[in-house]
């Protein structure tokens, strides 16, 4: 006597209702680390403002500042590394750290772990994109004004970090349900390991050969070289290619939505198991 009612919707319908949802978890995202956003997005310009100081007071220090290979404002050089690294690596935290297929987010009939991925990382990169224009601004303002080549360049250089960061993340999701604690300690170890693998604490044209091959194979030293030649006037990356980074992101998000619909569809037998 009772039949439940069939609704036919259709492909824009279906598309908007994914986009609405996006939106809310998006916000649910960026207001997790605390429940003032704009707390949430100050501690993140806090944390960037410190390490471009730590930086830069080590770069004095040492006296590296001249040894950089670029001419031109020696900030902004520090901040082109730096920006495109706390990118990177955040997306890989949200992505890691998204909901998964057994979480209680999940028993909502519109919900999916796609959304909740797709969520993480756009909210990590909304963040990021704030926190840059601000702290961009604030330096044009009130020190020196600013100066970049090519901007819609280097700000492209600076999604496609945030892109390989979440799709190694979006790896690392579909095993951690299999492998958790593994995975906080590749994911941990990864992000420290960056701090000097990526590059940006020198540029790819100063380092030999036998150097290069110790960094060539990550694909953040690759945007980061890259947006420096973009930022900067007088420097032309010749030992790196956006072409692989881009490529390398790819095969991650291709094997990552391999693994996470592998681990969905045997999500449950294999907490069970756990258990």
């Amino acid at each position: 006597m009772f039949q439940p009612i069939r609704r036919n919707h259709s492909s824009l319908t279906t598309v908007l209702t994914m986009l609405e949802l996006i939106y809310h978890s998006i916000v649910r995202s960026v207001r997790k680390g605390h429940n003032n956003a704009f707390m949430a997005i100050g501690t993140n310009i806090l944390q960037s403002v410190i390490f471009v100081m730590a930086f830069y007071v080590m770069f004095s220090i040492l006296g590296l500042r001249g040894g950089a290979g670029i001419r031109g404002d020696f900030l902004v050089y520090i901040m082109s590394g730096i920006f495109l690294y706390m990118s990177h690596t955040k997306a890989l935290s949200a992505v890691v750290g998204s909901e998964g297929p057994a979480s209680p987010m999940m028993q909502h009939a519109p919900m999916n772990t796609i959304i909740s991925i797709c969520s993480a990382a756009l909210g990590a990169l909304y963040i990021q994109v704030l926190s840059l224009g601000l702290i961009l601004f604030v330096y044009h303002v009130a020190f020196v004004p600013l100066e970049i080549e090519q901007p819609a360049a280097a700000f492209a250089m600076l999604l496609l970090a945030w892109f390989t960061g979440g799709a190694l993340g979006l790896v690392l999701l579909a095993v951690k349900p299999w492998f958790p604690t593994a995975v906080g300690v590749i994911s941990t170890i990864y992000q420290r390991a960056n701090m000097i693998a990526s590059g940006k604490m020198f540029v790819a044209n100063t380092l030999p050969s036998f150097m290069l091959a110790m960094f060539d194979w990550n694909p953040l030293f690759h945007t980061i070289d890259q947006a420096r030649g973009f930022a900067f006037l007088n420097y032309n990356p010749r030992y790196s290619d956006p072409m692989y980074a881009l490529w390398v992101g790819l095969v991650l998000v291709m094997v990552g939505l391999m693994g996470e619909f592998y681990t969905r569809r045997h999500a449950s037998i294999s907490w069970s198991a756990r258990r």
